[in-house]
């Protein structure tokens, strides 16, 4: 076989060297549509699932919601790990694939789970969110006049700019932030409704019967068809402009009952207006406290490359082509492409710097400017060879798989050819003789090379030399490349995350080890026989001399005393492996993303308005630096659940201006530093981490912690999870290298707890249900119908006025109707019919493989992974005794760094034998 190929090639050199000129043309092509991503999703298929129930507690969250989820989806096919939060309002359910699972496979099982698995209160149907850990492409800030209005932003937010960035090929899900959505408000007074004798469900109930069109079927007139139609929906104004739904004149004359022959109306009993729906979440920028955001999900399947200028298309043309309202607009603040193109500019680096690198080296140990250009001309074949089938098999490269590619193993190969080749060129004629005949006798088989009966002549002496030199070293060539594939074992073995990172540099290596085989034993030699002079003379540069002057006694030496040698050698090896044994240990390497992702943990009770302030003030600590570009806040969580943060978390994005331009003296870590010591300075109490953008997806996701590692204690009691964690973490403290320490908290909400007497309410012929259901209308509000305005929705929703509902003492006033035996409605206050107490119950509840846990985020900084928490889980294993049925999990990169080490404890001494 090589024989056949280095026949071929030598007798037909013009068609080697045109073959070479379309390869490359072809190499430059596919690089131009390989999808450079800046760092390889290193997690396996991972979905997010909520489901949300404004008003209900974290309790009636994990019984009612979270528990049916996770139980209906364990019976997934390919699910490896199931974790959930529960907390006011939402359940968060992050089910974790084996790795290998195929995504839309992954996607379809899990809704079939959930369709025929799974039944929820209300007949609520749970949400798959479209989330990916590298997925978050672009974020962008929606502007107006400032007359314009935060209501009138987020209406066109979610029905104008969303719908269309949804046709997108590639967008998944559109993350809206801040502003507030547009609500229909009718806040009903209690005392008025008692006069009238109206309930509050008469109330809803009549709204909902006032706002519905009908059809009537067909009538004939002559010989047409005419649809007959009931009209009766609110009319708002707004079905052809945003800024003109703000009538509510039909919701006010809706009929309640009658009195004396007069009609009762709405507006006689209550006051209507447009407000907005309770805020779960407030996005800022910069001054601005209060502002319109929005971040486009790419989906998982997809490329970047692809999808990003997509997106920019349909923004620019959103902002052109009149579909914004004059003065609104689109500004984009971060997309992925910015970091895309520093990795393809830091790759390109590499690849130039390398080959001239190699080539320069080459020029100088060989002594030959045209042995140099031979050798090196494998490296962009070699790469080329590579981007073709990464581009074939549909592979993305990234940073680690391309810009870790080493050159002088590349180049191996070749360079043991061009060394046989040149060796037998400068050799005496005895010596050539010798191997020429050696060729012609069959030393390597059959010779193609000499004449033959009826053949033309043989082949000239130059090109029988290459053809014998390659023949006498292809198994050494070989054997090269199988040491150096022998060496990347332990990372095609790698599995999980590790795998995801490094499998692909792996591949990608044996690609273009693939390649630089092809070209030692294709091109290498067609280029000795045209580059090569006639008189070949080897000559040692001045580098090469010095070192052999150096190197010649120490080679005496050591074969003059063995013994000696050895010992020595032995010494040497055994001092290796001490040092070895005292190395620090990290997982992954960390890509620099040039950019902040800074969380922020405000006391956990604290309400969302009260969290304002300091927000505001986080911003404003960061926007004094000119390193920074800009800040965005996000503070609480976005309305469609698709992040599991509470009121007291808050998330800083500060993309920074390129390194170059900061001062001299300025560095990443310094400027954490300073950062630190000013929130510390000036908001006391509360933590903050200090993290990247797609670093703290990916860590999140992984880990299921807010936090690049944590400690997970897992038990039951929610009590007893607390106080094993501060335990945990007074330990913790003590240990050098952990930073942004802190516990995930679960205890503490305050509840005003509403118990409802069965007894009391059977002596008025009321169930708890009927209680309950006045309270959730009274108090928290119902959606008595659906205003629509054109294509868009908004709910009308029915409470009660604040004065109502603004102290404990007030809502125990709040009256119950009920029936009396003359058929006419009574009133009996709800301290009456129930026991009503302030207490703390739980503000989090957070659950792993159906197992309570409370979780202590901590990262680690001047210091190495491995060691830092080796004496953490010491310390903790010293001083604290667990009871019994609970345990402590060390989870993140520290145990994904453990996994790694187990299987490379068995795959690198199988290696090296």
């Amino acid at each position: 076989m090589i024989k056949s190929v280095l026949a071929f090639g030598l007798t037909r050199s013009a068609i080697i060297v045109l073959g070479v000129v379309v390869f490359c043309a072809a190499g430059l092509v596919a690089f131009t549509k390989l999808n450079i991503e800046a760092y390889p999703n290193p997690a396996p298929v991972i979905l997010e699932i909520t489901a949300q129930a404004p008003g209900l507690s974290a309790e009636e969250m994990e019984k009612y919601y979270t528990i049916p989820m996770e139980v209906g989806l364990y019976p997934t096919p390919g699910v490896a790990n199931i974790r959930s939060t529960s907390f006011y309002g939402l359940s968060f359910v992050r089910v974790t694939f084996k790795y290998g699972i195929d995504y839309f496979f992954a996607l379809t099982q899990a809704a079939n789970s959930l369709q025929q698995n799974v039944n929820l209160p209300g007949n609520l149907v749970p949400t798959i969110q479209a989330s990916s850990l590298v997925g978050e492409i672009y974020r962008y800030q929606l502007v107006g006049p400032a007359h314009f209005g935060l209501t009138n932003l987020r209406t066109l937010q979610d029905y104008v700019v969303t719908r269309r960035l949804l046709t997108v090929p590639g967008v998944a899900q559109i993350n809206s932030w801040g502003g507030t959505t547009k609500q229909f408000s009718v806040e009903a007074d209690l005392d008025k409704l008692e006069a009238y004798n109206i309930t509050v469900p008469q109330l809803i109930s009549a709204l909902g019967n006032a706002n519905i069109n009908v059809g009537g079927r067909e009538i004939s007139i002559g010989q047409q068809s005419v649809n007959i139609r009931g009209i009766g929906l609110v009319d708002s104004g707004g079905a052809d402009d945003v800024t003109r739904g703000y009538r509510v004149r039909d919701i006010e004359n809706v009929v309640l009952t009658q009195s004396g022959g007069l009609p009762i109306q709405v507006k006689n009993v209550a006051r209507v207006e447009v407000g907005y729906v309770p805020r779960l979440g407030i996005a800022g920028r910069d001054h601005q406290d209060d502002v319109i955001a929005a971040i486009v999900v790419m989906r998982r399947t997809e490329h970047t490359n692809d999808v990003i200028p997509r997106v920019e298309a349909e923004v620019e043309k959103l902002n052109r082509d009149g579909s914004l309202p004059p003065g609104v607009k689109i500004v984009p603040y971060y997309d992925r492409s910015s970091l895309v193109g520093v990795t393809t500019h830091t790759v390109l680096h590499n690849l130039i710097f390398g080959c001239l690198l190699v080539f320069l080296i080459q020029w100088i140990f060989l002594g030959d400017l045209r042995s140099a250009i031979i050798v090196s001309a494998n490296i962009p074949l070699a790469l080329f060879f590579a981007i073709i089938i990464l581009v074939i098999q549909g592979e993305d490269a990234n940073l680690l798989s391309l810009g870790a590619v080493d050159f002088g193993i590349i180049v191996d190969s070749a360079v043991i050819m061009m060394e046989n080749i040149y060796r037998n060129f400068q050799s005496s004629s005895e010596h050539r003789r010798t191997l020429l005949q050696q060729l012609s006798e069959g030393y390597w088989g059959s010779d193609p090379t000499s004449a033959r009966p009826g053949s033309t002549r043989p082949w000239p002496e130059r090109l029988r030399i290459i053809f014998a030199s390659a023949l006498q070293v292809d198994k050494a060539v070989f054997f090269t490349a199988a040491i150096t594939v022998t060496a990347f074992v332990p990372l095609f073995t790698m599995q999980g995350v590790e795998g995801q990172i490094f499998g692909p540099m792996a591949r990608t290596y044996g690609y273009a080890l693939a390649g630089a085989l092809l070209s030692t034993f294709t091109v290498t030699p067609v280029l000795a026989a045209l580059l090569l002079p006639r008189h070949v003379e080897e000559v040692e540069t001045r580098i090469v001399r010095a070192l052999r002057r150096t190197y010649t006694p120490v080679l005496r030496w050591a074969l003059g005393s063995l013994r000696t040698a050895i010992l020595v050698g032995v010494v040497f090896l055994g001092v290796s492996l001490l040092a070895a044994s005292r190395l620090g240990s990290e997982f992954l390497p960390a890509l620099e993303e040039g950019n902040f992702w800074i969380r922020a943990s405000l006391p956990p009770t604290i309400s969302l308005e009260a969290g304002t302030s300091a927000t505001r003030k986080m911003r404003e600590i960061l926007m004094r630096h000119p390193e920074v570009i800009t800040v965005v806040s996000q503070h609480g969580r976005p309305d469609n659940g698709s992040d599991a943060s509470p009121f007291s978390n808050v998330e800083l994005f500060a993309p920074l201006k390129p390194f170059e331009e900061w001062p001299a003296n300025v560095t990443k870590e310094k400027l954490t530093e300073v950062l630190q010591k000013e929130f510390a300075d000036e908001l006391p109490g509360i933590n903050f981490n200090f993290s990247q953008y797609i670093q703290d997806n990916v860590e999140e996701a992984l880990s299921g912690v807010k936090g690049a590692n944590s400690v997970k204690i897992v038990g039951q009691n929610l009590d007893v999870l607390e106080q094993l964690a501060s335990q945990v973490m007074a330990e913790m403290t003590n240990v050098r290298g952990v930073a942004d320490l802190g516990i995930f908290h679960l205890q503490g909400q305050p509840n005003l707890n509403i118990k409802i007497d069965r007894e009391k309410t059977a002596r008025y012929g009321l169930n708890t249900g009927d209680v309950n259901a006045v309270v959730q209308a009274a108090l928290g509000g119902t959606n008595a119908t659906t205003v629509l305005e054109g294509d868009r929705q908004f709910a009308l929703a029915v409470r009660l006025e604040p004065k109502y509902r603004s102290s404990i003492d007030a809502i125990k006033s709040v009256k119950i109707a009920y029936q009396t035996p003359s058929g006419t409605n009574a009133y009996i206050p709800l301290s009456e019919l129930a026991d009503i107490s302030l207490d703390t119950g739980a503000s989090f509840i957070y659950r792993e493989r159906s197992q309570r846990y409370i979780p202590i985020k901590f990262s680690v900084r001047g210091r190495d992974l491995g060691s830092t928490v080796t004496e953490a889980q010491e310390r903790v294993a010293k001083a604290i005794k667990l009871p019994n049925g609970y345990q402590i999990l060390w989870a993140g990169e520290f145990e994904d760094l453990q996994n790694a080490k187990e299987r490379l404890i068995i795959v690198i001494p199988i290696t090296l034998l």
